[in-house]
């Protein structure tokens, strides 16, 4: 085969693999929130991406809301969430593919608490992955820049 083609078909290929047009190799990933306020206080999440914006949701006490999607083949999906109950408002980014790509591959279950998320360990079965809310209330530098 000539070059040429050669690098043809090679882009083709990529485009297709891309695009989830050649098997089924774009694995989608299912974001769980859910509320682990222990004083069975409700909370409020509303979570975004660069694309699209998922809306308020109202949880109460272990109630969930959940959501799926494509990650992208350059490997930048980010989607930050705003939390917020009484006087207190926080943003987190729940799902960071460059982060979460290995510790959380098809789905990514989070139990939220005052202090901060947890992310569900699949090899024990437990919310022992706990993070910290952003430090800024906008979000995450990456989330700053996408906006």
């Amino acid at each position: 085969m000539a070059p040429l083609h050669r690098y043809l078909v090679s882009f083709v290929l990529l485009v297709c693999l891309r695009n989830g047009i050649v098997g089924n190799l774009a694995t989608k990933v299912g974001v769980r929130i859910t509320n682990g306020f222990e004083d069975l206080s409700d909370i409020n999440v509303q979570c975004k991406s660069g694309d699209d914006d998922l809306g308020p949701h109202l949880l109460g006490f272990q109630e969930f809301f959940e959501f799926s999607f494509e990650p992208n083949f350059q490997g930048t999906t980010l989607f930050f969430c705003r939390f917020w109950w009484g006087n207190e408002s926080h943003y987190y980014d729940i799902y960071d593919q460059k982060r979460d790509e290995g510790r959380c591959s098809d789905h990514c279950w989070w139990w939220v608490k005052p202090d901060g998320p947890c992310l569900l360990n699949q090899k024990v079965g437990v919310y022992d992955v706990c993070e910290k809310w952003n430090p800024s209330q906008q979000g995450s530098e990456r989330h700053r820049l996408r906006l």
